[in-house]
């Protein structure tokens, strides 16, 4: 029962790995954006599950949390869509 509690931080990492095998694969900026993806779906589940729910994503206050996830996912996707390709 406890693997169903954490099944929103093991899909959030799942993102963040795909991320970081694209970055590392194919190139830095569909990684950035995939990872910049998996935090505001983290920030997402933050916001709408209990804490019961959320597991490790749980870590201050709801609103703390999810303020600090959106910011970091939208820098994120920002700088992997602004900065041209070399």
């Amino acid at each position: 029962m406890r693997a169903v509690r954490e099944l929103p931080t093991i899909a959030v990492l799942a993102f963040v790995a795909l991320g970081l095998a694209l970055a590392a694969l194919v190139d830095w900026q569909p990684g950035a954006f995939v990872i910049g993806l998996a935090l505001l779906l983290a920030a997402g589940l933050r916001l709408t599950l209990r804490e019961r729910q959320a597991g490790w994503l749980v870590v201050r206050s709801r609103g703390f949390d999810a303020a600090v996830l959106l910011v970091l996912g939208f820098a994120l996707v920002t700088l992997a869509n602004t900065i041209p390709r070399a």
